[in-house]
């Protein structure tokens, strides 16, 4: 709120000083309305966020008992509008377990919860949480799956490297990397062309040159990881800590 005020003093302060009063009021109430709108956008993400968080912290809680100590914490809703959010194929939760102590530090067993969204998952109402299929991604499962990805996606299939080139490595837009050297070059692909590998009973993964598809089979749905949360969620299981 206290930004709102000062961009609106600031918008005043910049009207034209011979303008007529009528003229001023208008442009002020105008800029009040817009500012009102951004906020009241920013706000509603961040309700979103907030309740996206608590309902992926009571799903752990059903289905994971034997987890106590937890951090749980998305990054997808931060700077982005409504009309983003709308659109997102998956929602991504880091999840972290400590030891309880006073100023505990996060250095236990590290998982991903991934929320796979569908087709108005967001309306009016805010968002639909019957339109998200959880799965929950340990350190081996997310490796398995990021060696079907690699392999997909580079041809690599004969390499028994596989592996060990990317937990000694990083997954980058063109490739995996190890440290400057491009070990695993990913195929130079348009932006209509696809290879599909099936990874599970409950998946297919879609490689193009943007994105990880992943074709979920019980819903039929098609949902994208975008290679920027990829390198991200890969980082965030191969870094110390």
């Amino acid at each position: 709120m206290k930004k709102l005020i000062t961009l609106l003093t600031i918008i005043s302060l910049m009207l034209p000083k011979h303008s007529h009063a009528q003229d001023n009021g208008a442009v002020v109430a105008g800029a009040v309305g817009a500012l009102a709108a951004i906020g009241a956008g920013v706000a509603a993400v961040e309700q979103m966020k907030e309740r996206a968080e608590l309902t992926a912290t009571e799903w752990l809680l059903a289905n994971n008992p034997e987890m106590t100590s937890f951090s749980l914490k998305t990054l997808d809703f931060d700077g982005k509008k409504l009309k983003d959010m709308s659109s997102t194929s998956v929602i991504t939760f880091k999840i972290q377990e400590f030891i309880p102590a006073d100023n505990p530090e996060l250095d236990g067993k590290k998982q991903v919860l991934l929320g796979f969204t569908s087709h108005g998952w967001i309306n009016e109402y805010g968002i639909d949480f019957n339109k998200i299929k959880w799965f929950l991604i340990d350190k081996p499962e997310w490796t398995r799956m990021m060696v079907a990805y690699v392999r997909v996606a580079s041809g690599e299939w004969v390499n028994t490297h596989v592996e060990e080139t990317l937990t000694q490595g990083k997954i980058v837009n063109k490739g995996v990397r190890v440290k400057s050297k491009m070990a695993i070059p990913f195929y130079k692909l348009s932006g209509d062309m696809y290879v599909v590998t099936d990874y599970s009973d409950d998946m297919k993964f879609i490689y193009n040159e943007r994105s990880l598809g992943i074709f979920l089979k019980a819903t039929k749905d098609l949902v994208q990881i975008k290679r920027g949360s990829l390198i991200e969620l890969h980082e965030f299981f191969f870094e110390e800590g």
